[in-house]
Order: C-alpha cells, then sequence, then structure tokens
C-alpha cells in the first residue's frame, strides 16, 4: 500500500533530516532498509527505547559495521538491487568508504543517490559542522523570527532539519525517481539545509525586494508585527492564536470580541498597531482560553487555541482526521498527506538496532552461509 508501494531505499543511518526523509518515503510504503552502525552513535542525547524514536518507524534495521571491508560489500550489493539510497554524512565521507556515487552507480546505472548535508557538496563551508540553527542562521531565516527589538528565537529544528532538509531530500529523491522512469538513468540529489531553507523563505524575500518587508524581527503583517496576526494569553494563562488577515475575517474578529464599531484605528495603519494590539490583548485576557473557543467556533476570524503537545491529540478536529495516533504508547503524527487511492498503511513501529539484520540480508539475496559468515565476523548483525 501507499503510493510508493514497491521502490526499495536504502538508508545510511544518521540523525536529524536524512531520517526525517526516509521516514516519509516509508510511510508512503517505499520498502526503506536502515543501515545501522554496529556500535552505538553518538546522537549527543541519552538513549532511549526504540519506540520513541518515531523518526526511524517503517523500516527494518540492519546493523553493518562499514569499515571493514565485508561491510562495505554489503552495501553495495544492498545498492546493486535498490532504486535510491539516502545519506546524511560530510562531503567526501562516503567516497572515503568506497560507497560513492560514482563506485555505486557503477553497479546500478539507475540508482538516485540522495545527499543530505548542512551546507552542500562544494563551497567554502561544505565541511564544517552546524546544525539547524547555524543552517537557518545562513540563509536569513534566523533574523527574521522573534519579537520586535529582541533576539531572534531559535523555531526549534522544524525549518533547517525538516522543512529545508529532509522534506527537500526526499521531495529530490522522489522526483530524480520519477525522471529515472523515463531515462533509465540514476543521479545525485544534492540537498543542504542552506537551500532548503532559503528556499522556504521565497515569498519574504520577494516582499524584501519590493520593500514590502521590513529587515527587522516583529515589523512586518505574518511575523507577530501586526495585532491581528498574534497570540493573546487567555484569563487562565493559556494562549489564542489570531491570524485575522483578509478584512472580512478582521471584521468578524473585532465583532466576536465586541470591537466593532468601536473607534479604532484602521486595520493596516502600523502607527494604530499598537493600541489595536492593546485593545485586543485587554478584552481577550477577560475570558479564559474554553471560553473564546466557545467564542469563536463556527466563525472564521481565524482563531484557535494554542493547544500543548499534551492537548493536540484530544482536541475533536485531530480525533475526526486522526492527525495524531499512538503506537505502543507513543503519541506520534499520523502519516501526510493523504492518498484517495493508495492510503499508505501504519507502518511499523520504530526497530532497535540491527535487530532485523539476517531477516533483511535474506530478503536481499544473501545465502544462508552468507549470513552465518557476516554475524560471525561481527560484521552484520544485531546492535
Amino acid at each position: 500500500m501507499g503510493p510508493l508501494a514497491g521502490f526499495r531505499i536504502i538508508e545510511m543511518a544518521g540523525i536529524g533530516p536524512a531520517p526525517f526523509a526516509a521516514s516519509l518515503l516509508a510511510d508512503m510504503g517505499a520498502e526503506v532498509i536502515r543501515v545501522d552502525r554496529r556500535e552505538a552513535a553518538d546522537l549527543g542525547l541519552p538513549g532511549r527505547e526504540a519506540k520513541f524514536d518515531v523518526l526511524h518507524r517503517g523500516r527494518r534495521s540492519l546493523a553493518v559495521d562499514v569499515k571493514a571491508e565485508a561491510g562495505r560489500e554489503v552495501v553495495k550489493r544492498l545498492a546493486a538491487k535498490a532504486d535510491a539510497l539516502i545519506e546524511g554524512f560530510r562531503p567526501g565521507v562516503m567516497e572515503r568508504l568506497g560507497l560513492g556515487p560514482d563506485e555505486l552507480l557503477k553497479a546500478n546505472p539507475k540508482l538516485v543517490f540522495g545527499r543530505m548535508t548542512g551546507f552542500g557538496q562544494e563551497g567554502p563551508l561544505a565541511q564544517a559542522a552546524g546544525h539547524d540553527i547555524n543552517y537557518i542562521a545562513l540563509a536569513g531565516v534566523l533574523h527574521a523570527i522573534g519579537r520586535k527589538g529582541e533576539a531572534p528565537v531559535p523555531p526549534l529544528n522544524l525549518i533547517g532539519d525538516f522543512g529545508g532538509g529532509g522534506m527537500f531530500l526526499a521531495f529530490g529523491v522522489v522526483c530524480a525517481l520519477l525522471e529515472t522512469q523515463k531515462s533509465g538513468k540514476g543521479q545525485v540529489v544534492d540537498a543542504a539545509m542552506v537551500d532548503g531553507s532559503a528556499y522556504l523563505m521565497a515569498l519574504m524575500y520577494g516582499m524584501f525586494s519590493q520593500g514590502t518587508w521590513a529587515d527587522e524581527r516583529g515589523a512586518n503583517p505574518i511575523d507577530g508585527g501586526a495585532p491581528w496576526y498574534d497570540v493573546y494569553q487567555t484569563k487562565d494563562g493559556k494562549w489564542l492564536a489570531v491570524g485575522a488577515i483578509e478584512a472580512r475575517f478582521y471584521q468578524e474578529l473585532l465583532e466576536r470580541l465586541g470591537l466593532a464599531g468601536k473607534d479604532l484605528p484602521k486595520q493596516h495603519d502600523r502607527k494604530g498597531w499598537p493600541v489595536l494590539r492593546q485593545q485586543f490583548a485587554q478584552v481577550i485576557g477577560q475570558r479564559t482560553r474554553e471560553e473564546w473557543e466557545r467564542v469563536f467556533e463556527g466563525s472564521d476570524a481565524c482563531v484557535a487555541p494554542v493547544l500543548s503537545l499534551g492537548e493536540v491529540e484530544h482536541h475533536p478536529h485531530n480525533k475526526v482526521r486522526g492527525t495524531f495516533q499512538r503506537r505502543d504508547g507513543v503519541l506520534q503524527p499520523a502519516p501526510a498527506p493523504r492518498f484517495s487511492r493508495t492510503p499508505p498503511e501504519d507502518g511499523s513501529p520504530p526497530r532497535p538496532r540491527g535487530a532485523d539484520s539476517a531477516a533483511v540480508l535474506g530478503d536481499w539475496g544473501f545465502s544462508q552461509a552468507e549470513i552465518a559468515a557476516l554475524t560471525k565476523a561481527g560484521v552484520a548483525g544485531a546492535g
């Protein structure tokens, strides 16, 4: 099931964006094999049970020692039968292992080789270490997020790792797979988090060039600068998200707040924004979030409760849509987007490192004798 059913993809285990891309592909039905290290990797995080590694769901784990020649041969044999391989190492690492695209495309000319890095395969920073916050800083994203007159605010690692990284890698791999169906040739996909993060800012860069986006935080219509696109605290200390951009939605917001007909500044009068913000804050602070939810129910005022992580699965809309699910007691988002004819099935829960080594090798053409030899030599096996 799923629109990518039938595609076979190798994921060289890493952290952040590459596993996210692999998760997207697996959720859509592709058979993704995660090639884990034989030894536990230093992820900068405390150890945890496999079931909590939500980004590892939907695929089996094969643990291989790629520092050993026999281990590298395992990867080569897998890649020879795969449609795509994705990796998230610094430029040159796969080449030094003898597993670079030139080597693997010789054995499989149709292979799509997806590469995920922070700064790209070339350039002055190509070999530099970094994390999400560094990549979005270089792309101009971090500068744009935060309150007016205050420091930039890191938006979790949603923009660099996942939006500008993993999603662009998955998109690039699928695009290349589609092209391969026509040409019969594979290719390399160079996905860089700086590039992807910059792309996510396309609207803002267009407005900045036009002169309609101020190059400062909290001074624009959709960065918290406008009072009708912001969050407000309710009487019980919770929050409402207000996003009434269009005139008709803004008018309904005023009506539901009891401010229609009041002598207020015009919606787009920037000099009057402080007055509007003060009025909105004062009124919204007089009722609880639940009371405001009832007030705005069924309206087009573009107001929503700011739900906590512990609340999201209980919201009526999320429940009807099945936006969240629990697997083995672990809260996580359901696969997205939805498909009318080829809906993806719920994949398997995250697997412990190397738990499926023997089964994967057997399914991909290794003999029992070869599997036994690799296991005995410590080249492949459970983590």
